[in-house]
């Protein structure tokens, strides 16, 4: 080899062609055709663990760069970048990248690529490889290195070049800044010649640094280009130097401009540019397939590019212009696919095209914008092929002695969805009826419709007050007049919070985990009483399957507890039942609990909660899957095979953000790779991605028009399938207004509520903190300050008591908030001592406001409170399961008029007050299981004042206890049982007896 410094030349396909003459000519074809002895051993153990992993070519091998130097790069020097990132599912994404410094020799760009191929091998053939050139990098390369990379001048001393790395003085620089989401930064000279119109420079001198921002720039790359002076800032002034910014067409009269033209010999006018972006459109270019044989080039053709044109034992070039991509199929030969990368390389050359990027997908692999050149490209199916690959790679170096500890798939994460939201706010609920809604009581709020629509407002303490959420709910068979009129009726709710409220839109089968822990107790029947249902029924001679309580019926059972519980009216058939499922099925009085094998002790509790929603006071007839009686094959029909695994949910995967632009409805999306709050600037809107449900994040300075269109863009989202996933359309939507978000979407994010507490636009906020080292406050609320109305809690409570409104307990139901009124009335009568202990006193406030309808803009005047309050106590207290009562017609009367809506004129302001479940008992925690409660020096009262929707009620006793107030003769009389053999039940066992009693 030459000496350092020497003029040798060397081609990289003459390099390619001595490193083939050391491998073997012929070998066995088969998933992963390669032998580790063509695997650099540096690469051992690389993609274990998330995060970056670089090494530099050094003498034409790979050297490890130390973490320090991360995002360190030398223009004379060609790198190898490793991203790992571990997925939700447990399994690694691998994204290589071989960058090449504008002054890289041919030979150490070569020795990248074919490192990178080598990698890839190691990593099982399961990476996306890129080929990035100074100057020119995918975003993706350079959100890695946020917020900018600035290659430094030199490199290290190679076989074949060797560059000196000065060390400098601070000099003055002049760098041109393009990007709106991600930064490319180039030094230019520094002269006033090599200003524009149309671009951001950065100016660091000694002392300050400089931020001149051209007219046709925009509002979002001026604030990212902030980001790189920051970045200038700590870097080269540790911190401490002064900040200014210069706007195109400023004279003398700004300080800062001033001082600016001054560096550079004065004010001229800068030549007019046509105006043209950095990622702009290419030339339209139609894309070119050419497959690779035996080294050699042949063009594939075909008028459309179908997935049937690529073969597993052959490499293909994608020529798209811009981007060439190297498809390589799983069956080749390592050989073969450094030959394919060498073609691209050629063929980058010939065309003059040293800007292009070249990206190498293996089989199965392939990236969505790949898939999206073709027609119809299947479904991407589980990549249960690579897991063989990465096995035959870990066995290969086991033989050869290495550790392959880490080297197979990452185990998988088990993780059980979880309600991001906490479970104690105040819920109402009403049901579309025509071009109407009709406000629904308390004990109707949980029974839907498969028919109608449902628009519901929930409101709940958050991190920085009082949050709130309204959404929509379509049933299965609900019209679409009836959606639309739910959706209208959402966006005036949402709009006369003056959009401080998250919207969500719900299909039946598609609710989120929030939704079911909303409410708790949910009952879905066939059919639907709304006037719009009812009259599509007619119009088409439909028959009408609404549920009648005195019919057959079947209902699966699901949930994962009592806080989360559904019964779902299914076809009354053999197939409907699964055997992962409890069942109720009732003809009339006549009930079976039937219990699949398959179900769990927690599915038959939760039936058994059911039965009392749907039949209270009648007992069931359990049957075991496989012993059935005769009766109850009678009512299901004839027996035939179902199945026996549950019903498979969208699962939650890795989140993708996409700043989005939408005009005459066409959506156009690009999406941001390792994204962070900061990309969420307030001029755009944002759409983020989770596979189980859609985020659109709204900015407080998009147009209006916009945001009024924020549900389409969503939908047309959804519409387009941008991630090729074959995802439904009735996905759960978001409409997210800035400074609103909740807790189950910052959770994507590290997230810091001050920062969309800031005022300005993007580039003033920036500014605000690079220049004047201001920081967001964050004691500032981001949003309006209203007084919780959420049982005796604090408006923001702490984290133990977040965490057990959020979490599970079997023994535990959760007790609805009451209101404020409430609070500071029963505070006065109230006796402390005779408390639950484990629950905090009711705190006394100033009510909150109520939550705001369309219908409802003015507060109640004051004597129309007062009659609301005064009811409420008249009212019998609701269960908190709620049921239609058959047992003692005559003493439940008065619950089921209460419980009927009132009369439009009154119901404007005062029903949500009057029909809000706000005088729940709370439940007691202290008693244990098993044990009998002292009852030393309790008074004794009569059943007649101690059930809950007596006239004449019992006011100094402990409401959560009240079946120790009863005498033992009467105790007997009532539950059938002593009070110490009552003890002794379970309490969900306790809990049913006393509702069926009214003493819960």
């Amino acid at each position: 080899m030459a000496a350092p410094g020497s003029a040798m030349k060397h081609t990289f396909s003459s390099f390619l062609k001595q490193k083939s003459l050391k491998t073997s000519p012929t070998k066995p074809r088969g998933i992963m055709a390669v032998s580790m002895r063509e695997v650099d051993p540096v690469f051992h153990g690389a993609g274990q663990k998330d995060g970056l992993e670089i090494w530099r070519i050094e003498k034409l091998q790979a050297v490890p760069v130390p973490r320090e130097s991360h995002g360190r790069f030398f223009t004379g020097d060609s790198y190898v970048i490793l991203k790992t990132t571990a997925l939700k599912n447990g399994s690694f994404r691998h994204d290589i990248h071989y960058w090449l410094g504008k002054d890289t020799s041919q030979d150490e760009a070569g020795t990248a690529a074919i490192k990178t191929v080598e990698l890839d091998a190691a990593l099982g053939g399961r990476a996306v490889q890129y080929r990035e050139v100074q100057g020119n990098e995918t975003e993706k390369f350079l959100s890695y290195f946020k917020p900018c990379i600035i290659p430094e001048e030199g490199g290290v001393a190679s076989g074949f070049r060797h560059a000196e790395v000065n060390e400098r003085e601070h000099v003055t620089r002049l760098f041109v800044c393009r990007g709106k989401h991600t930064v490319h930064v180039k030094e230019v000279p520094f002269a006033r010649s090599s200003l524009n119109h149309d671009d951001i420079f950065i100016l660091d001198t000694k002392s300050k640094i400089f931020q001149f921002n051209g007219s046709n720039s925009n509002i979002q790359e001026r604030a990212k280009a902030l980001e790189v002076v920051q970045y200038l800032k700590d870097t080269n002034h540790e911190g401490k130097c002064d900040v200014g910014a210069v706007e195109d067409g400023k004279l003398m009269a700004d300080a800062d401009a001033g001082e600016f033209w001054g560096l550079l010999g004065g004010f001229a006018p800068l030549p007019r540019k046509t105006f043209s972006e950095l990622n702009g459109k290419d030339p339209a270019f139609s894309s070119k397939l050419i497959c690779i044989n035996k080294g050699q080039t042949v063009p594939v053709d075909c008028d459309v590019l179908t997935r049937e044109l690529l073969g597993s034992t052959k490499c293909y070039l994608l020529d798209c212009g811009s981007e060439i991509y190297v498809w390589m199929g799983r069956e080749t030969l390592l050989e073969e696919r450094k030959r394919a990368g060498s073609a691209a390389e050629e063929l980058l050359r010939e065309g003059n095209r040293s800007k292009s990027h070249v990206i190498r997908l293996m089989e199965g692999f392939e990236t969505v914008i790949f898939r999206s050149k073709f027609s119809k490209w299947p479904k991407k199916a589980d990549a249960i092929v690579s897991d063989e690959s990465r096995g035959k790679v870990a066995a290969l170096l086991k033989r050869q002695g290495f550790n392959v500890k880490g080297l197979a798939k990452a185990a998988p994460v088990k993780e059980e969805p979880q309600p991001q939201i906490d479970c104690t706010g105040n819920l109402q609920v009403w049901r579309v009826n025509g071009s109407e809604k009709a406000f629904l009581s308390f004990s109707e709020q949980c029974k839907f419709y498969s028919g109608d629509c449902y628009i519901f407002q929930y409101s709940y303490p958050g991190d920085d007050g009082e949050e709130c959420l309204i959404g929509t709910w379509f049933g299965k068979k609900s019209v679409q007049e009836e959606r639309t009129t739910a959706i209208s009726f959402s966006s005036k709710m949402i709009e006369s919070l003056k959009f401080q409220a998250v919207m969500v839109r719900l299909y039946e089968g598609k609710e989120p985990a929030e939704f079911f822990s909303i409410f708790q107790n949910l009952v879905i029947f066939k059919g639907g009483v709304s006037t719009g249902y009812k009259k599509f029924v007619s119009e088409n001679s439909i028959e009408d399957d609404t549920y009648s309580e005195n019919g057959v019926a079947l209902f699966r059972i699901q949930g994962s507890g009592p806080e989360n519980m559904q019964a779902i009216q299914v076809d009354t058939a053999t197939t409907s039942l699964n055997s992962s499922y409890c069942y109720l099925l009732h003809d009339g009085d006549t009930v079976f609990t039937w219990i699949g094998n398959l179900s769990s002790s927690m599915d038959q509790e939760l039936a058994e909660r059911q039965l009392d929603v749907i039949k209270p006071n009648l007992q069931s007839r359990m049957l075991k899957e496989g012993s059935e009686y005769d009766q109850f094959w009678k009512l299901i029909g004839v027996k035939s095979e179902y199945p026996s695994q549950k019903i498979a949910k969208d699962q939650e995967s890795d989140p993708h953000l996409f700043s989005c632009t939408f005009s005459k409805g066409v959506l156009k999306v690009r999406e941001i790779f390792n994204f962070t709050q900061d990309d969420l600037m307030t001029e755009d809107a944002f759409i983020l991605d989770c596979h189980s449900c859609v985020f659109v994040w709204v900015g407080q300075h998009v147009d209006t028009k916009i945001r009024a269109q924020a549900l389409s863009i969503g939908e047309k989202f959804l519409e387009l399938d941008i991630l090729m996933e074959n995802s439904s359309q009735e996905m759960p939507v978001y409409i997210i207004t800035e400074g609103s978000e909740p807790q189950f979407f910052t959770r994507f994010f590290t997230w810091d509520s001050a920062k969309s507490a800031m005022h300005g636009n993007s580039f003033e906020r920036r500014l605000s903190i690079v220049k004047d080292g201001v920081k967001p406050k964050i004691d500032k609320p981001k949003r309006r300050p209203t007084a919780s109305s959420h049982t005796g809690r604090s408006s923001v409570p702490d984290k133990s008591q977040r965490t057990r409104s959020m979490s599970f307990s079997p023994d535990r139901v959760r007790v609805r908030g009451r209101s404020p009124a409430f609070n500071a009335l029963a505070a006065n009568f109230e006796n402390p001592n005779a408390r639950n202990l484990s629950t905090p006193p009711p705190a006394v406030r100033k009510p909150s406001p109520k939550p705001v309808s369309p219908d409802s803009a003015k507060p109640p005047p004051r004597a129309a409170s007062i009659a609301a309050i005064s009811a409420s106590f008249e009212r019998p207290r609701p269960t908190l399961i709620p049921k239609s009562i058959k047992a003692s017609p005559d003493a439940n009367k008065p619950q089921l008029e209460a419980s009927k809506p009132k009369p439009e004129v009154n119901g404007k302001d005062s029903t949500p007050a009057k029909d809000s479940p706000t005088l729940t008992p709370m439940i007691q925690e202290d008693v244990k299981e098993g044990q009998p409660e002292d009852e030393k020096g309790l008074a004794v009262y009569p059943y007649e004042r101690l059930r809950t929707s007596s006239t004449n009620p019992v006011i100094d006793i402990d409401v959560t206890r009240r079946e120790t107030y009863l005498s033992a003769v009467e105790f007997r009389e009532r539950f059938g049982m002593a009070k110490e053999a009552f003890a002794k039940l379970p309490k969900w066992k306790q809990n049913r007896l006393k509702i069926a009693l009214q003493l819960f």
